[in-house]
């Protein structure tokens, strides 16, 4: 099994990505919206796609749309054949989209929005974090891609406000200000338990 960056050569599987896609929806009865192949080959082009192969036999795929003249990024399209299902392949997938994501577009923030509680999972394990459809894009471009889903109709009763989706987001900015709160919070500990251990040696003494 190889998980690569996708580019033009990988064209050939885009037919069975998009078919993949739209299967799963059938079957889930949630919404996934709906890719077509030109979409999924521009995508590739860019290097903005992540796919997995089996000996050259389709096992998954994900990709990176920007939004917002770039503010935004969100890694899209996560599938996985269903003869690959339940190995840990989708953790795989969407850590190494996560990461390119993260190298190629470091100041964006990374969204989804999902009705998948696998995903959600995988999200929150990358540092994503619940949010309202407000701290999401607004750029509509992307709200538009929503039209082939199943429940685009709530959406657009609810102005966008809400949907049967979560909406999750990873903020660079605020995680690296946790990150260096953790870290400080970490070394305080560290710094509480050695003041601890050096009086503890002058009791003795």
């Amino acid at each position: 099994m190889e998980i690569v960056i996708a580019n033009e050569t990988h064209s050939i599987y885009a037919e069975i990505i998009c078919k993949t896609i739209e299967v799963a929806a059938q079957d889930r009865g949630t919404g996934i919206a709906k890719r077509k192949p030109e979409y999924v080959i521009s995508k590739m082009e860019n290097g903005n796609a992540v796919i997995a192969l089996d000996d050259g036999k389709f096992a998954g795929f994900c990709y990176i749309e920007q939004w917002g003249h770039g503010k935004f990024v969100a890694n899209s399209g996560l599938i996985v054949h269903p003869d690959y299902r339940n190995i840990g392949l989708a953790k795989q997938i969407k850590q190494i989209v996560f990461k390119h994501s993260r190298t190629k577009f470091p100041d964006a923030k990374v969204f989804s929005i999902t009705t998948g509680l696998a995903v959600m999972k995988l999200n929150s394990d990358l540092g994503y974090k619940p949010v309202t459809f407000s701290e999401l894009t607004d750029d509509q471009t992307f709200w538009k891609g929503c039209q082939t889903c199943i429940n685009y109709d709530v959406l657009t009763r609810t102005k966008q406000k809400m949907c049967l989706c979560t909406g999750m987001l990873y903020d660079p900015n605020k995680q690296n200000k946790e990150e260096t709160k953790e870290v400080k919070e970490t070394r305080f500990e560290k710094l509480k338990k050695f003041r601890q251990q050096l009086f503890l040696k002058k009791d003795k003494k």
